[in-house]
This record gives structure tokens, C-alpha cells and sequence, in this order.
């Protein structure tokens, strides 16, 4: 365990917020705004990343971008890529 001088330390407000050292969200890759879930576990408080989107699966979204009209070729896919690509290089 590292001695008290090479802790990082967050001190609890009077409105109870807590301000989270530089180097963690740094390395965290945590910027200002970003929604943490907080769970109370045995050994403390754990701080985690809320995903953007809530969990599904694929049942619950399947056939949810249907599409109307005959299917298309792989060929015929590749071809779409490649006109979206140049399209999206253009802008």
C-alpha cells in the first residue's frame, strides 16, 4: 500500500460533493459533465462510467430499421459504402 504522501485525496463539501483529483480523471478519460454511477460496496464507494446507452438485446431491437424493398447484393453494399465514403470525404 502506498504511503499517505503518494495518495490522491477528494475531500467531501457541506453540500456533499466531492471533487475528484486531476490525474484520475485524466486518466479516467472522465471530462467535465460525465455521468458516474456511484455503488456502495464492501470495501467502499465505486465510481463507474454511466454507458451512453441502457443495456438491450438483440429481441428488443431486432427489426426496429426495417427494410421495405428487395435485398441487396453484397456487391451492391459495398457499392453504397463506397459512394457515402466519398460523400463524407467531401464534406
Amino acid at each position: 500500500m502506498a504511503d499517505a504522501q503518494e495518495r490522491l485525496v477528494a475531500v467531501v463539501s457541506t453540500k456533499g460533493q466531492v471533487i475528484l483529483p486531476k490525474a484520475i480523471r485524466d486518466q479516467r478519460h472522465w471530462a467535465s459533465g460525465t455521468r458516474l454511477v456511484v455503488e456502495n460496496t464492501a470495501d467502499g464507494v465505486l465510481l463507474r462510467p454511466m454507458p451512453v446507452f441502457p443495456p438491450s438485446s438483440i429481441k428488443a431491437v431486432f427489426g426496429s430499421l426495417g427494410y421495405k424493398g428487395a435485398p441487396l447484393s453484397i456487391e451492391d453494399m459495398h457499392a453504397a459504402i463506397v459512394v457515402e465514403a466519398k460523400r463524407r470525404a467531401r464534406d
